[in-house]
């Protein structure tokens, strides 16, 4: 796939203010007011409340910290809250608190793409704006979708890399997030697509769900070595999953012979790149993406756009942005990470 060079320029300016990334607070909320300038008349009251999957997740701990940078800039207060563990409905009560909190806008991304609808729209009811990221709900049910990369192209860099990795042949299988999970179930679609299509020697044998849990996700990986001997390859579309993935096989008789890509963050991937256990990976900027949300519901909370197809907003330091179809936004092309570039990065 032929990446953006712009979004690759940008990532690499980004280096500096990535490098002061923290992890988010392992309780259900935390809280920041900001004191920057900037913004329109309303900006100072805004409340902005992020809800991820789950909380300790090293992407949303990134991503997160990004709208919390956005939130600050523009003289708002940022709160994160969510649940440990990322199952259907396990977000509706943070809705729920959010709403009777009259926060000003709700960022989410969604465990599913029904469960939480109802709680949402009563969110909207009661005057807040709802900004999906990173997984959407159906539209009905939020305000704008801010998408960190088309569908097509993180389906395609997945089944780029591992079809070059393991010679455009052999078994390979999925190691996913929740079996409910809009934006894996989409992008496994396309990869399906893809492989029959373009990769017709390679064998899609299986699919399992580690549920964003490290644990079930590392146990999930060696199930599938027992269970497909003749496996090749794994492609994990989430950040915990191909971490779990690639810590097993690294200590296992299949490093080397079984080849692990996806989506993960850098940090979290450096030493199985290093130590030859995963030769490329692909993500977008978590903390781009953050920070573009956080925008795009100021932009809602001020009136400066209502989501419409052409709308136009500014996303501070990320430049000017256009609505697209479906009331969702397109944040960029997703990045390769190599052993010969990873060092560039600090998230």
């Amino acid at each position: 796939m032929k990446l953006n060079t712009k979004r690759m320029s940008a990532l690499g300016a980004l280096v500096t203010s990535l490098a002061l990334v923290t992890t988010a607070c392992g309780g259900n909320s935390s809280g920041s007011s900001g004191s920057g300038g900037g913004g329109g008349s309303s900006s100072s009251k805004i409340t902005v409340t992020f809800l991820p999957k789950n909380l300790g997740n090293p992407y949303f701990d990134t991503s997160d910290k990004g709208g919390k940078d956005a939130v600050t800039e523009f003289g708002g207060t940022y709160q994160q809250v969510g649940p440990d563990a990322g199952s259907p409905d396990a977000q509706v009560p943070f809705i729920n608190t959010a709403a009777q909190q009259g926060v000003k806008a709700l960022v989410v991304s969604a465990n599913d793409p029904k469960a939480i609808g109802s709680a949402l729209n009563q969110a909207r009811s009661a005057g807040t704006k709802v900004v999906t990221f990173d997984s959407d709900t159906e539209p009905q049910y939020r305000d704008l979708f801010v998408n960190q990369a088309s569908a097509d192209g993180i389906a395609k860099v997945e089944v780029d890399e591992i079809a070059k990795q393991i010679g455009d042949s052999g078994e390979v299988a999925i190691l996913s997030a929740a079996a409910n999970a809009t934006n894996q179930n989409a992008w496994i679609k396309l990869m399906k697509e893809d492989l029959a299509k373009d990769h017709p020697n390679i064998k899609l044998v299986d699919t399992v769900y580690g549920n964003d849990d490290d644990q079930t996700s590392f146990d999930k990986t060696a199930a599938l070595l027992d269970s497909h001997p003749n496996l090749k390859g794994i492609i994990s579309p989430t950040t915990v999953g191909i971490a779990a993935a690639a810590r097993y096989i690294s200590t296992s008789k299949a490093k080397g012979k079984v080849m692990v890509t996806g989506l993960g963050t850098p940090n979290q991937m450096r030493k199985y790149v290093k130590d030859g256990t995963v030769k490329s990976f692909a993500l977008w900027n978590p903390a781009d993406l953050g920070y573009l949300a956080a925008y795009a519901a100021k932009a809602l909370v001020d009136k400066d756009i209502t989501g419409k197809e052409g709308d136009t907003f500014t996303a501070g330091k990320l430049g000017k942005y256009t609505v697209g179809a479906d009331s969702s936004v397109l944040l960029g092309d997703p990045f390769v990470f190599t052993k010969s570039n990873i060092d560039k990065f600090n998230f």
